[in-house]
């Protein structure tokens, strides 16, 4: 069984390289962070698969990689957004265009 678990992590590992290469010659910043998120979670499978021969010990690890990896998807939509609100679609409230959501706007 460990030595089926290990082979199927270094198989996760693989992919977990070809994340990196993404990240690296990534076209857009969007394209990068979903190749960092899939490196995250590349590197949670492969800690999940090797707890158990390492007395479990690796789970809380990679507990902690899933959390910091929701936070940087986090911080990514905050940092691309153009107030920092975090809704890329958010209108502008300072913007020339009318809202399209006021009816008194012609009055």
């Amino acid at each position: 069984m460990t030595l089926w678990l290990t082979g199927v992590a270094v198989g996760v590992l693989c992919t977990l390289g070809f994340a990196l290469l993404r990240v690296w010659h990534g076209p857009g910043r969007a394209d990068r962070m979903m190749a960092a998120q899939l490196s995250g979670t590349a590197g949670v499978a492969a800690l999940v698969l090797l707890a158990p021969m390492q007395d479990w010990a690796a789970l809380d690890v990679a507990l902690l990689l899933a959390l910091f990896g929701a936070l940087a998807a986090v911080g990514f939509v905050k940092a691309t957004s153009s107030d920092g609100g975090g809704d890329p679609e958010e209108v502008d409230i300072g913007a020339d265009t009318p809202d399209p959501t006021d009816r008194n706007a012609d009055d």
